[in-house]
């Protein structure tokens, strides 16, 4: 009698099952460069600021005095754009309540707006730090050429001042959000056999190089899948307009975008002292919490205002208060504050 053994064939997977495998394999080859190189920029910048700081650190940092008194915030602008050459306006200024921390003071021109690459689209972009205790000036550095300047247009859109090169970046995101979520369905266990519960949990060190490999992708794939979707998902807020509105939509439940009231300078009123230093002690009298406040002189002679913003935090940009002051007399114009989320006209 001839014993034969029964073959047990494998279950044919469903129609979904094959057609996300198939786009699994071939949209991760066609965007996975792509996705690596956001990965790898993305990473680089955001370790920026502890990279810079340790290169810089005599420049960034400076010897504090006892009383602690500063010079009042027009001298050392004027200081900046005299280290600029006199013929670049200062247009951005942070300061910090850390006692040894130089102060930041930017002056920034957009170039053609047309142009395909971003070097052609920003006529001058520079950073000048100055100790304000003394007014010394510790560093002057071209900020348009500067690496992690550099590094973030990589990233947001490969050097490229068109729009399509944001397109790029973002539906290569799309795709990889779609890979993990397909990933997920090719990841699910059938069912909790311990034998397939090693395979989605655990990877097989003693196995053949093609199985750990396997195993890499689909075990590790899991572990890190709710991190890389936060983050593209986040990306894909700055890459897209109509996924920034859908979540503002969702997470603000209502379609009517908050009321941003803008103040308008009185050219009729004038102050005998300097507008910009009024705005700034004010600023820092209703900051008294903040870690860094963010000043920006008002451009031109007409009705601009000067915005200052009071940060909650060394490296946080979305928690912060902000007033609008008029650039003749450096009246407090408008509140706008992070926790009521609406504008109060003063």
């Amino acid at each position: 009698m001839t014993l034969t053994k029964s073959i047990q064939k494998k279950p044919k997977k469903s129609i979904l099952r094959r057609i996300s495998d198939w786009l699994h394999l071939w949209l991760g080859i066609a965007s996975g460069l792509i996705v690596f190189f956001l990965g790898v920029t993305g990473c680089i910048f955001a370790f920026q600021k502890e990279i810079t700081e340790l290169i810089h650190k005599k420049e960034f940092f400076v010897e504090a005095p006892s009383n602690l008194k500063t010079l009042p915030l027009s001298t050392l602008t004027t200081n900046a754009e005299k280290a600029l050459g006199g013929k670049k306006k200062v247009s951005f200024i942070s300061t910090y309540n850390e006692a040894n921390r130089a102060w930041e003071f930017g002056a920034y021109k957009a170039g053609n707006p047309k142009a395909f690459w971003y070097f052609d689209s920003i006529d001058y972009y520079d950073l000048v730090l100055i100790n304000p205790y003394t007014g010394k000036v510790t560093m002057v550095a071209d900020h348009k050429y500067e690496f992690f300047a550099v590094i973030k247009m990589l990233h947001w859109s490969f050097l490229i001042n068109h729009p399509i090169g944001q397109q790029i970046t973002g539906w290569s995101t799309f795709i990889f959000v779609f890979l993990l979520i397909s990933g997920m369905i090719m990841w699910w266990p059938k069912n909790l056999k311990k034998s397939n519960f090693d395979k989605s949990f655990k990877i097989k060190w003693s196995a053949k190089f093609k199985r750990i490999n396997y195993d890499m992708h689909n075990v590790l794939g899991f572990y890190v899948m709710t991190i890389c979707l936060m983050l593209a998902l986040s990306g894909m807020v700055f890459a897209f307009q109509w996924f920034q509105t859908t979540v503002y939509v969702v997470a603000s439940r209502s379609i009517k975008p908050p009321v941003n009231v803008i103040g308008k300078s009185d050219s009729t009123k004038t102050s005998l002292n300097n507008p910009l230093d009024i705005a700034f002690t004010t600023a820092q009298t209703e900051f008294k919490g903040a870690d860094r406040i963010g000043m920006s002189p008002a451009s031109g002679t007409g009705d601009g205002i000067i915005y200052a913003t009071g940060y909650r935090g060394d490296e946080t940009y979305w928690n912060f208060d902000a007033l609008q002051f008029d650039q003749y007399s450096g009246k407090l114009l408008n509140r706008r504050n992070q926790a009521k989320k609406m504008q109060v006209k003063l």
